[in-house]
């Protein structure tokens, strides 16, 4: 692997320099394709004759920082650049610049006019905004893409590499770019679906909803609603818990439920207790988090559920929003042991971040309103999850 990265490396400063000398045709996109295959990175299609359909928007999923050089290889595109500043950087990584920082809205103004002139290339878009790998499902697709133009041409691209993950969440280009250089390949398949035409009427969320559909079939994965920002939240949550709770039970960023994991990329270990900790031991001891929490819970319900999320967060999440079925377990008040000082002070904390404005007690409150009890929910969540990470 590192005779290979070292080699590689020479060879894509010769790639680089043949693909900035050669104007862009179909014999620099032939040679560069082949020297591109001496680096391990091999780009195969399907149905190539849709490639030519006359789309002027190519809408693809997202995978690698590099889904747009692949493209690039088989027909004439371009990718405008959304963030980083414009530079050298910027343009040797392939994308376009066009000089607007502003709002979303002059984006797209900016990118109408560019796809009225017909001489320019076909835009290829990613309206998930975030690479994931692929396997789970794609992000929610975000409506500014669909409102260029009516018609719009799904591609649909696949991507696998041995020994390693082909997308690694808060990996930065350089070090996919490396990887790459390091595996002995690694296999683009991209899809070319027919133009699909904005519907009579139909707004650019729907039709970026339809789109995210079709694209989610072709792939044979899921079409989910979480978004990029989520993403981006979801991965600032476990690096605040692995900083916090580096060697505790749901502590680590292998907490992650089994869509998040394979939504960010890669197999995660999971974690374990300090010193060689059996299995058993460390199911036990998260159970017994979860039982703090939840002592309404019973504890083998939360052993089974621990078992296939290993993570603790995930498990209080699944028994509130009631993804778990249980019979709670019913105990006099006298019967409970009293909790200790740090516990008591926890409690209390909760109970008051829980308590409405109202002086009755939350478990007797059912509030009129769906979004009402909507965010009752998400504070009581919000509060539970607070106590488990003490």
């Amino acid at each position: 692997g590192l005779c290979l990265l070292v080699l590689r490396v020479f060879i894509g400063v010769h790639v680089f320099l043949v693909s900035c000398a050669l104007p862009d045709s179909l014999v620099r996109r032939f040679i560069v394709r082949v020297m591109c295959s001496v680096l391990g990175l091999l780009v195969r299609q399907s149905d190539p004759r849709l490639r030519g359909a006359g789309a002027r928007v190519f809408i693809a999923n997202h995978v690698t920082p590099f889904d747009h050089n692949v493209v690039s290889l088989l027909t004439s595109c371009n990718t405008p650049a959304l963030s980083g500043a414009p530079g050298f950087i910027c343009w040797s990584r392939g994308f376009m610049e066009l000089g607007v920082t502003g709002s979303r809205a002059e984006l797209v103004d900016s990118l109408k006019e560019y796809s009225a002139q017909q001489g320019n290339p076909p835009l290829l878009l990613f309206p998930e905004e975030a690479a994931t790998n692929g396997r789970a499902g794609l992000l929610r697709f975000s409506s500014w893409p669909f409102s260029i133009l009516d018609e719009v041409q799904p591609v649909a691209l696949q991507v696998r590499r041995p020994l390693v993950a082909v997308s690694v969440a808060d990996s930065s280009w350089i070090t996919e770019l490396l990887w790459t250089f390091f595996v002995p390949f690694t296999v683009y398949q991209v899809r070319w679906m027919p133009p699909v035409p904005r519907g009579a009427d139909e707004r650019s969320e729907d039709f970026a909803l339809r789109v995210q559909e079709l694209l989610a079939m072709e792939l044979g994965v899921v079409s989910t609603r979480i978004t990029a920002a989520d993403r981006t939240e979801h991965m600032k949550r476990l690096r605040h818990t692995a900083q916090r709770l580096p060697f505790a039970p749901g502590g680590d960023p292998g907490c992650r439920t089994s869509a998040w994991a394979l939504l960010l990329g890669g197999s995660v270990v999971p974690p374990s207790l300090p010193g060689g900790a059996p299995e058993d031991v460390r199911v036990a001891a998260m159970a017994q988090q979860v039982k703090e929490v939840l002592p309404h819970v019973p504890l083998e319900v939360i052993r089974t559920d621990l078992v296939q999320t290993n993570c603790v967060d995930t498990t209080i999440a699944n028994l509130l929003e009631g993804r778990v079925p249980f019979f709670p377990e019913s105990k006099e008040p006298g019967d409970l042991p009293a909790p200790s000082t740090s516990q008591a002070a926890a409690a209390s904390g909760i109970q008051g971040s829980v308590a409405a404005p109202s002086s009755k007690p939350a478990t007797k409150q059912f509030a009129k309103s769906p979004v009402e009890r909507h965010l009752s929910l998400q504070e009581r969540k919000r509060a539970l999850y607070d106590y488990a990470r003490r």
